[in-house]
């Protein structure tokens, strides 16, 4: 893929940063990602149903979706899902079905499982995008959407510079400073049935993207044989 970066993140890394991140969490990130997070609720309720929150961390979002959608999160730290459990049993949230550890890679879920898939920045902090990005089509159902805030690095001048002075840094923190548009513009090429409908901008100072996928819906081919086993029935 374009714009790959020269060493890819690697998982154990990944699962001891955040588990030294999650005490701190939503002290650190809670507010300057709340707008972010805000857009990213919205957009999936515009669906609603059952959303899989993929890298639920400590649960910051839960308390923003509607009652009327069904909740699933996972996330790859023990210690953040410990955090988001209790969050969960403090505010009575009823509509989240379960909490589980799971490599987002590698989601034990069936085809078709979910109406939204929401990763709020996960893209770039996994040690395997693109498989994570098929992961996502994968699980979910026809018609749904696949909702996205994730980094975009910039394309050239003092910013890219200075993402890739500070790579190697980042990604002993747990997350990739680099990551090119072009990755998930190839993605979407080459997945049948999934298409960009949105990219936006998001505060703080734009480096982070509302990013929205929309699987297509079945077939009327499939539709037809759908109606006619059910009328067989």
């Amino acid at each position: 893929m374009t714009d790959a970066p020269a060493h890819e993140l690697d998982k154990r890394a990944i699962v001891k940063a955040y588990g030294r991140w999650a005490p701190v969490y939503d002290l650190v990130f809670g507010a300057v990602f709340e707008h972010g997070r805000r857009a990213a609720v919205a957009a999936a309720e515009r669906i609603g149903g059952r959303i899989l929150e993929v890298g639920v961390g400590t649960g910051l979002s839960l308390p923003d979706y509607s009652a009327a959608s069904r909740l699933v999160g996972i996330d790859i730290s023990e210690p953040m899902l410990r955090k988001a459990q209790k969050r969960i049993s403090g505010s009575d949230l009823n509509n989240v079905e379960g909490l589980a550890v799971m490599d987002a890679a590698h989601l034990s879920f069936p085809e078709a499982s979910f109406d939204v898939v929401v990763a709020q920045y996960v893209v770039t902090a996994v040690a395997d995008p693109e498989a994570t990005l098929d992961e996502f089509a994968r699980v979910l159902k026809p018609g749904g959407e696949i909702v996205l805030l994730s980094r975009v690095g910039a394309e050239a001048g003092l910013r890219r510079a200075l993402e890739q002075w500070l790579a190697p840094a980042a990604r002993r923190l747990g997350w990739r400073t680099e990551f090119a548009w072009a990755r998930y513009t190839q993605w979407a090429e080459r997945t049948q049935g999934v298409r960009l409908i949105e990219r936006r901008a998001m505060p703080p100072l734009g480096h982070f993207w509302l990013i929205r996928f929309a699987k297509a819906e079945a077939t009327t081919a499939s539709g037809n044989k759908h109606h006619a086993a059910c009328a067989e029935r």
